[in-house]
C-alpha cells in the first residue's frame, strides 16, 4: 500500500474557508451498504436516517487553542508555536517555525508578556520541551491570547472559537477539533434524544498524529501516534445493551471508531460502528 494510492485531486477553490450556518446543513453522503447507492443529502437528515433505540457515541474531546504567535524575547523576530502534549507543571512538548530560532534556553513572548516560554530540550523529531510561565492560571492565559489550531488548507481566519468546538465539548485536551461531530446542533440532539435515539461520551484527545504527515512510502510503515483517551463504563454498558436489542451504534468521528472497536474487542464483545 503505498502513498501515491490515496493521490487525487482536489481543486482548491472547492475547499470551504468559512463554516456553513446552521451547522446541520452541512452535506451529507449517505451510502447502502447492500447496493451500493449514494444519496447526497444534507445532515439534518440524519434525523431520518437514525432509528429508535440507535446509539450515537460522540467525543467530548474540547479543543485547546494551541497556536501562539510570539516574538522572541531579545529582539523581536517572530514565532509560532502549536502545543502539543502536556508534560509537566506548564510544562509542554510544541511544534514551533521557524524552528532554527528556538535553541535551548531561548526565550520567548506571546500576548505582550501574558506568556514566557524558554526552550529547554530539543527532540530528536524537532519538536520542542517549553517551559512556561505566567501569571494566573496557565489554561485562562491560552483561553485568552490562543487561537485554534486550523488545518493548514484553511487560510481564513476563525471569527468565533466556540465555531471549532462541538456543541457538546466538555474535556480540554485536543490539539484539533474531532471534526466529524462539528456537524450537529443542540436542537439537533434534542429532537433525535425526543426520537428515542440514545447518547453516549467517549473522551478522545486528538493528538500528535493529526499534524504529522506520512513521510514513509509504504504507509504500513508509517508510525502512528499515541492519543488518550477515556471510556467511561456506562458507555460500555451502553454499547452492549444496544447491540443486545438490535440497534446500531454510531460512532461519530474515525478516532472514535476506532476506539470503540479495540474496546469492544478487549470485552469480546460485538461491536458494528459507523464512521461519522
Amino acid at each position: 500500500m503505498k502513498k501515491s494510492d490515496f493521490y487525487y485531486n482536489l481543486p482548491e477553490e472547492l475547499i470551504a474557508q468559512t463554516p456553513i450556518e446552521p451547522r446541520d446543513h452541512s452535506r451529507l453522503m449517505q451510502i447502502d451498504r447492500n447496493t451500493g447507492e449514494i444519496q447526497h443529502k444534507h445532515f439534518y437528515d440524519l434525523y431520518d436516517i437514525l432509528q429508535p433505540g440507535d446509539l450515537l457515541v460522540m467525543n467530548d474531546s474540547r479543543v485547546l487553542p494551541a497556536r501562539l504567535y510570539g516574538e522572541k524575547v531579545d529582539n523581536g523576530t517572530f514565532i509560532e508555536f502549536l502545543l502539543l502534549e502536556q508534560k509537566g507543571e506548564k510544562l509542554w512538548e510544541i511544534i514551533c517555525r521557524p524552528g532554527k530560532k528556538a535553541k535551548v534556553g531561548v526565550k520567548f513572548s506571546f500576548g505582550g508578556g501574558r506568556l514566557i516560554g524558554e526552550v529547554v530540550e530539543v527532540k530528536p523529531d524537532g519538536n520542542r520541551i517549553v517551559q512556561f510561565t505566567c501569571e494566573g492560571n496557565f489554561y485562562t492565559a491560552l483561553e485568552e491570547i490562543g487561537q485554534m489550531p486550523l488545518p493548514p488548507y484553511i487560510h481564513e481566519k476563525l471569527k468565533d472559537k466556540e465555531r471549532y468546538q462541538t456543541v457538546y465539548s466538555k474535556e480540554l485536551g485536543s490539539a484539533a477539533a474531532p471534526t466529524a461531530g462539528l456537524h450537529f446542533t443542540k436542537d439537533m440532539l434534542k429532537k433525535l434524544k425526543e426520537k428515542g435515539v440514545n447518547e453516549a461520551y467517549v473522551t478522545l484527545h486528538v493528538g500528535l498524529g493529526t499534524f504529522r504527515p506520512v513521510k514513509e512510502d509504504d504507509v504500513l510503515q508509517h508510525q502512528m501516534h499515541s492519543e488518550h483517551y477515556h471510556l467511561p463504563q456506562e458507555t460500555v454498558d451502553m454499547i452492549r445493551e444496544t447491540k443486545k436489542n438490535g440497534g446500531r451504534v454510531i460512532a461519530v468521528g474515525t478516532t472514535s471508531c476506532r476506539t470503540l472497536e479495540a474496546v469492544a474487542t478487549a470485552h469480546h464483545g460485538e461491536l458494528v460502528a459507523e464512521d461519522g
